[in-house]
């Protein structure tokens, strides 16, 4: 009765027994899937297999990455080395002054072309809208209408609102004493008569109780009246009061600068162009540039189709250089 239970036992012993050898011995064993013991504890747990099905040895190679990280942070190093060398060029390009080349040959090329003084300018331009037989007070107030009615309008059609305001009588006791229709029917057809209509009968009102009917003498005081922009307040100071503050910059001093490469990059606006000029043109000339290049738009460096062909810049302006090679 108790053999059976008995080597029923030692049967479980020995099975066990044997079980254990077994694993001793695949433990002993050196992995298939791993080159060394150093792959082993490095390797990701994952295991790859063929398309067979089976198992494939994954071999993990310790790539001596040292030199390759000292190249890569090399190269960072260098990037950063051209990109810091880049920025300082860059700096070093807008802090040193900006000169067009040849722009005295040009100007003077321009004066020549000039020299006739027969353009529109400069027969209807704002000095020659004033009355010289009135006072100093009355002549610098009808500068400033003279160039408030300026913008958007060609000079013949500003010089002749000009002649009816003073004919009507234009001083500023005379406008405040003026509907504001009645002045409107004087300068039109201006570009938006009505608006300038009513710029000048406010302007004439603060003329009075704050200056004393004269105009301010600053480019910072006029630009607050209404319809004064920077270059009317620039040419109004420069002819009313004869001091050089500025470089007084229309439609035809803007583009005509643009053409040339007189600025330091191409400029959107006015503003901008006043601002390059007046950075490296020398200051005696800032009066005369402006009624000089102002005429040149007229007659020869015109908007649309400039005659380049018979321009004595048209082998220095880069403008005129591409349209006279084609």
């Amino acid at each position: 009765m108790f053999l059976p239970m008995i080597l029923n036992h030692v049967n479980r012993i020995s099975t066990a027994a044997f079980n254990a050898i077994k694993i001793m011995e695949m433990n002993s064993r050196k992995s298939p899937y791993f080159t060394s013991e150093e792959e082993s504890k490095s390797a990701s747990p994952s295991k790859r297999q063929t398309r067979s099905g089976k198992r494939q040895a994954i071999r993990i190679k310790l790539d001596e990455t040292t030199g390759g990280l000292n190249e890569s942070a090399n190269e960072m190093v260098k990037v950063k080395k051209v990109k810091k060398v880049a920025a300082s060029v860059e700096e070093n390009k807008a802090d040193k002054p900006f000169l067009p080349e040849n722009w005295d040959t040009v100007l003077h090329n321009i004066q020549i072309m000039r020299a006739k003084k027969d353009a529109p300018v400069d027969q209807m331009g704002a000095e020659q809208c004033a009355d010289s037989a009135s006072s100093p007070e009355v002549k610098r107030f009808q500068v400033l209408i003279s160039l408030m009615l300026s913008s958007q309008t060609k000079d013949q059609v500003t010089f002749a609102a000009m002649e009816k305001l003073k004919k009507h009588g234009l001083s500023v006791e005379n406008i405040i004493n003026t509907d504001e229709d009645v002045i409107a029917n004087l300068i039109h057809p201006v570009g938006f008569w009505k608006k300038k209509a009513s710029y000048i009968k406010r302007t004439a009102t603060i003329l009075a109780a704050q200056y004393n009917s004269d105009i301010p003498q600053t480019v910072e005081e006029l630009c607050k009246l209404p319809g004064v922009g920077q270059k009317m307040a620039v040419l109004t100071v420069n002819i009313g009061w004869k001091k050089s503050v500025g470089i007084g910059v229309d439609t035809h001093v803007h583009r005509i600068a643009n053409r040339l490469g007189w600025t330091r990059r191409p400029t959107k606006t006015p503003e901008d162009t006043q601002k390059d000029l007046e950075d490296w043109l020398p200051r005696p000339l800032w009066d005369e540039v402006n009624v000089l290049l102002v005429g040149f738009g007229q007659q020869h460096c015109t908007p649309i189709k400039p005659q380049c062909s018979t321009c004595l810049n048209k082998n220095l302006c880069p403008v005129g250089r591409s349209l006279v090679e084609k």
